[in-house]
């Protein structure tokens, strides 16, 4: 299986503390990972590094084969802990924004039709006109996925997906990300909420003080010796 990330000697400096301390691995394409940790682990550090949002002390990323990370960010889908959306305007209208931002309409697909879509996927109603700001934090996290998604992104990094939401709506989220990776997308999931990924995700990562320091299949065997 190909690797579609390549970590090496990751390091990064906030002053003094190092959020991440010579991190080296290989995730491959088609999986779903679960990034896991104590809060300060260096769970969203790394999570923004693959986003090309945070600049490294030291070491390189290698992604979809470069390491040119601004060459391949149109392939990337980001959810960040806040939702990143305009509360003033409602769902569809956010998703239009941003459909022009990606450039939807270039790659031939019709912008309206593409944002009505993902609106759907997270169980939302693309014809409400509520602004974002009127909607519950649920419905946020839900259509900030949505945008997320709207890019049909190649790797999928997801900073706690499942903050705020009702158990029947996180997991029809589980569902959508278990779907999206078996049709060949690579999916990072950081929560504090392993258990609803249990028998979805492929791998279960742990980080402790900026490293890695385990990884595998079994939730279990994952959280028995943490």
């Amino acid at each position: 299986m190909s690797a579609a990330v390549i970590v090496t000697d990751l390091v990064k400096q906030f002053g003094r503390f190092a959020a991440l301390r010579g991190v080296s691995t290989e995730f491959a394409a088609g999986r779903l990972y679960a990034i896991l940790g104590d809060n300060g682990a260096g769970k969203t550090t790394l999570l923004r590094a693959l986003a090309g949002l945070t600049p490294l002390t030291r070491g390189s990323i290698s992604m979809l084969g470069t390491t040119d990370l601004r060459s391949v960010c149109g392939q990337l889908g980001y959810m960040a802990h806040p939702s990143l959306l305009y509360d003033e305007m409602s769902g569809m209208e956010n998703l239009r924004y941003f459909a022009r931002l990606y450039e939807i309409s270039d790659r031939g697909q019709n912008d309206e039709d593409r944002c009505a879509d993902v609106i759907r996927a997270v169980k939302l109603d693309p014809s409400l006109t509520r602004p974002v700001g009127q909607y519950s934090q649920g419905m946020r996290q839900r259509m900030s996925l949505a945008r997320a998604l709207l890019n049909d992104p190649k790797i999928l990094l997801l900073d706690e997906p499942f903050s705020n939401v009702d158990l029947r709506s996180a997991r029809e989220m589980v569902t959508l990300l278990t779907g999206l990776r078996d049709a060949g997308k690579t999916i990072f999931v950081v929560t504090h909420q392993a258990a609803l990924l249990e028998g979805a995700a492929d791998e279960f990562v742990w980080m402790e003080a900026g490293q890695i320091v385990s990884r595998t299949s079994d939730l279990a065997a994952t959280t028995e010796t943490k």
